[in-house]
């Protein structure tokens, strides 16, 4: 990931919308660079006292037509935001169960390229031509492990 909000990228996209690029969204793609996990509206909203949410709703929404914020459905009705994978670079997530919680990972270099393997594999035997993936692992983060009885069970896959 950039140390810096990649500003001018999203300039760009959102030129190609024919949508400014506001201070408004400049905040909201600061906010979602520096965050390091997709966030939900709550967190957007509490980082933010004040901004009418149907205004940060409205600026994803642009966002994310613009191909600059990509729009993730967790666990239950909360939706996640973050920016755009073109944006932030190729990574996968790990799902609390519990809690809702996403958190970014990256697999090892040698785990990615079977993974690749693999859905280009499923995608061809199907003929089916894949653009991407994405792997999202689900269970229990560390704080809801702990306060879960028997979280520390093995999956019954593993």
């Amino acid at each position: 990931m950039t140390t810096t909000a990649p500003h001018d990228q999203v300039k760009d996209r959102l030129e190609q919308a024919g949508q400014r690029y506001t201070a408004g969204r400049q905040a909201l793609v600061v906010f979602l660079h520096t965050a390091g996990h997709p966030v939900d509206m709550n967190e957007i909203t509490a980082a933010s006292p004040g901004l009418p949410m149907s205004s940060v709703y409205r600026n994803l929404v642009v966002l994310e037509q613009a191909g600059a914020v990509t729009r993730l459905q967790g666990p239950g009705a909360l939706a996640r935001y973050e920016l755009s994978e073109e944006l932030l670079g190729h990574h996968h997530h790990l799902v609390c169960s519990s809690c809702g919680r996403m958190e970014d990972y990256q697999v090892p270099p040698e785990v990615e390229g079977a993974l690749l393997a693999a859905t280009r594999s499923a995608a061809s035997n199907n003929g089916f031509k894949a653009t991407g993936h994405r792997l999202e692992l689900r269970g229990l983060c560390a704080r809801c492990g702990q306060a879960t009885p028997g979280a520390t069970e093995p999956h019954p896959l593993t």
